[in-house]
């Protein structure tokens, strides 16, 4: 650790970087097995309450790049308190919102002020952090955050069964309340601002995307969301809709495929120790391609067939996450507030277009869903297979 966090501590540290790391996963999951019942108490569409989650990801992508170079100049913990206070109104006014275009305009302003919050993660982790350490704590961090979308969808249907929709947003404003308070004791990570004016700080990320080596990787990586944000879209109406499920049911089915997910980063930091990286990354598009084909031909027989079928892309993903994130971050020596922003915000951004896509054909979503899977697995390793052995795609780190 470069830099020790005399307050919170090593440990704290880790809790802190989860929790603030967590925002996307509880903001959205947290809320998916109330879709249903938002459609009906709001009087509205299946296709206008899924634009509550496909635009609260095109603007968290946009309060990416509008955070993350400003954290450059003033520093994480100012740029983090900020959007943490945003997020709490916003969070608040989602829970008061009368109907449906309300809703949407109070998620995109929740979008855009959690957007600060996820920029500083990366950038935290990039500042203390160096070389095996950083891939060691990005493990551990994303298997703490993966417990979220495990027991938001279950507390989510809790809430739905004690009270309305509106409670889950009340709590994402606690939850808001508790990290902006933990904040205040963290010691700021960035030792040098940078000293230009704030137009020239969002100029940076222009500077970052002229880098090949990074932006070669950020084509690759930023596909692979696609097929784990399409689920996402999707799984409440499969499941509920689909297959006739309650939403308690459904939240344990989506628990369950969050639980693969909690392997992802810790069975990539024990492959490493064998594999060489390229060879991980590479079969981990082969997986995800081979269960896009059976999703697409056999995921509508069962919601077993269709959860187990699930479960190895969805590992197979989020193994890929920490040495995608890792080899990104290693190719910029500075300017990593706009690196981190660019990161997250084409992620952000091909997750939302697969958002889209899979609700073009509401009653094929199985179908559409390994669609994507496969679209995901066949180009990504493509492109990957064409740069797997370049030296900017390998790292050996002590």
């Amino acid at each position: 650790m470069k830099q020790r966090q005399k307050k919170i501590g090593n440990s704290g540290t880790l809790v802190f970087l989860a929790l603030i790391s967590a925002f996307p996963p509880l903001s959205t999951d947290l809320y998916i097995p109330a879709m249903p019942q938002m459609v009906e108490t709001l009087g509205t569409s299946h296709s206008e309450v899924n634009l509550t989650l496909s635009l609260f990801f095109v603007f968290y992508a946009f309060g990416l790049l509008f955070w993350g170079p400003l954290s450059e100049k003033f520093g994480r913990k100012p740029i983090l308190l900020t959007g943490l206070l945003g997020y709490i109104i916003s969070s608040m006014l989602c829970a008061f919102s009368q109907n449906i275009e309300q809703l949407i305009l109070a998620r995109i302003l929740q979008a855009f002020c959690g957007g600060a919050v996820t920029v500083v993660a990366t950038a935290i982790v990039k500042d203390l952090y160096d070389g095996r350490e950083r891939e060691k704590v990005m493990a551990t961090v994303m298997s703490m955050v993966t417990i979220a979308p495990m027991v938001a969808p279950i507390i989510g249907a809790f809430l739905l069964q004690i009270g309305s929709w509106r409670m889950v947003f009340l709590l994402l404003a606690a939850i808001g309340l508790t990290a902006a308070i933990v904040t205040f004791f963290f010691e700021e990570s960035l030792k040098k601002k940078y000293t230009g004016s704030v137009v020239h700080s969002w100029g940076r990320l222009a500077v970052v995307l002229k880098n090949p080596r990074f932006s070669c990787l950020l084509v690759i990586f930023s596909m692979v969301p696609m097929a784990l944000m399409a689920f996402l879209a999707s799984s409440s109406f499969i499941y509920i809709s689909g297959f006739g499920m309650s939403e308690q049911k459904f939240s344990f089915f989506f628990a369950f495929n969050a639980l693969c997910a909690l392997a992802g980063p810790m069975l990539y930091i024990r492959l490493s120790k064998h594999f060489p990286i390229y060879s991980i990354i590479s079969f981990c598009f082969v997986v995800i391609m081979g269960c896009g084909i059976v999703v697409a031909t056999m995921g509508h027989l069962s919601p077993w067939l269709f959860a187990l079928t699930l479960a190895p892309a969805t590992l197979g993903i989020i193994t890929m996450r920490v040495p995608g994130i890792n080899l990104m971050l290693d190719q910029q020596n500075q300017d990593t507030g706009s690196a981190s922003a660019l990161i997250n915000f084409f992620s952000m951004m091909m997750g939302s277009l697969a958002m889209f896509l899979v609700s073009l054909n509401p009653h094929h979503l199985i179908e559409s869903l390994g669609g994507i899977q496969i679209l995901v697995g066949a180009t990504g390793g493509i492109l990957w297979f064409l740069v797997r052995k370049r030296y900017f795609a390998q790292y050996n780190v002590p």
